[in-house]
């Protein structure tokens, strides 16, 4: 019987086999791990059929079997046979040709191999190919029926049925386990801006605020000393907003979950670490989303070190107030302006991080020159962000 032709089952069998697949079914269902599925699949068709032993065949690209789960067999048994199928015989034959084959009895097949040493008996044979769409993702062996001389047509038919849910089953975990993955680069990524964003640029206005202290040691020994104690104190910050970082917690800044507070909070980090006056100021209302509040301050600190790291601004203003259904943020520095080239070069992971951050939440990102000298930076996103919508199903 080919893959092709629709399965059909004898009706006097039809209610006792359909409770058995739709069990089946739920097995294979019931989890996403891959190598679970697997195993479930050639465990589930196996007691389906009756069958002494089954196994699913996994091939690449040149048609090797690169898998071969099985059922029925002990791990002694296993490791007794050695390596893995090398496709050829009825294996081989379901591979070439991706269609069912019902033999009574294998080694009278003509395309019998026999088998390797240590290799338990086998005489009646089923193969299937299990296919989603057009696409072969395994096949299924089985050997030795139970209680009969050879699997029957409804056998044949009902492993046929089986094997369309086992390629669905098969490919949902293959997407599963491919989204893990992207989640984990995802995350990756996210780290990697929350540590440029937040903990390495406050080291890096710790060491802006400790490089003349050497000068200041002979000249005004009372500065460099407290220059000192703010860099310790800040360090201190860092290590703990480090720690709560690795614990997944929330950083200091949003503890209170206030946007103004913490705002005001970078603007003091700023005014200790540098001789920049900050001029903080706005009114938004405490009941903002935390995860929108984080991103403004992520944004805010890399948009302030740069401030302190390029600008040779001399006065910040920072504004921020609710603008309709949006938030908007506004940095405005008196130093050099913008230089074009630094708005280009793909490498400038300060202005990009800003931007996805906006992007991320479904808001905008907007950098320019001020009016008269330095730079203007303005980020409006909406007040319950892109992500909060995303989570409750909007």
């Amino acid at each position: 019987m080919g893959a092709e032709t629709e399965p059909h089952l004898d009706r006097d069998r039809l209610p006792s086999a359909l409770e058995a697949l739709d069990a089946a079914v739920r097995a294979i269902s019931a989890t996403l791990d891959l190598e679970q599925v697997l195993q479930l699949i050639v465990d589930k068709v196996r007691g389906l059929v009756a069958a002494e032993y089954a196994a699913l065949g996994i091939v690449d690209e040149a048609n090797r079997i690169t898998q071969f789960i099985t059922s029925g067999i002990s791990a002694e048994e296993r490791q007794a046979i050695g390596d893995l199928p090398h496709g050829r015989g009825l294996l081989g034959l379901i591979i070439r040709e991706n269609r069912s084959y019902r033999i009574p009895n294998i080694r009278s097949h003509s395309e019998s191999y026999g088998f390797p040493p240590n290799h338990p008996p086998m005489r009646s044979f089923l193969g299937v190919p299990i296919a989603v769409g057009d696409e072969v993702v395994g096949r299924l062996y089985l050997t030795n029926k139970r209680g009969a001389a050879e699997f029957s047509p409804d056998d044949e038919a009902l492993v046929e049925t089986f094997a369309l849910h086992a390629g669905i089953a098969i490919l949902n975990a293959r997407l599963h386990a491919q989204v893990q993955r992207l989640a984990v680069v995802d995350e990756r990524d996210r780290i990697s801006r929350e540590l440029h964003d937040s903990i390495i640029q406050s080291i890096y206005a710790v060491t802006l605020s400790l490089d003349d202290v050497t000068e200041l040691v002979g000249d005004a020994p009372s500065e460099a000393r407290q220059r000192v104690d703010d860099a310790i104190d800040a360090l201190h910050s860092v290590i703990r907003d480090l720690r709560n970082f690795i614990f997944g917690l929330r950083p200091v800044l949003l503890e209170s979950g206030d946007l103004l507070a913490g705002l005001r909070t970078l603007a003091d980090e700023l005014r200790r670490s540098t001789t920049i006056q900050v001029d903080m100021s706005g009114e938004v209302g405490d009941d903002l989303p935390i995860e929108v509040v984080a991103e403004l301050l992520a944004i805010a600190r890399e948009a302030l070190a740069n401030v302190a790291r390029h600008s040779g601004a001399t006065q910040v203003t920072a504004v921020v107030q609710l603008l309709g259904e949006n938030v908007q943020l506004a940095i405005e520095d008196d130093g050099r302006g913008v230089v074009p080239t630094a708005l280009q070069r793909g490498g400038h992971h300060g202005l990009a991080n800003m931007r996805a951050r906006a992007e991320a939440l479904g808001g905008s990102f907007e950098i320019g020159d001020a009016p008269g000298t330095g730079t203007r930076i303005i980020v409006a996103v909406p007040q319950i962000g892109r992500k909060r919508r995303d989570s409750d199903g909007g």
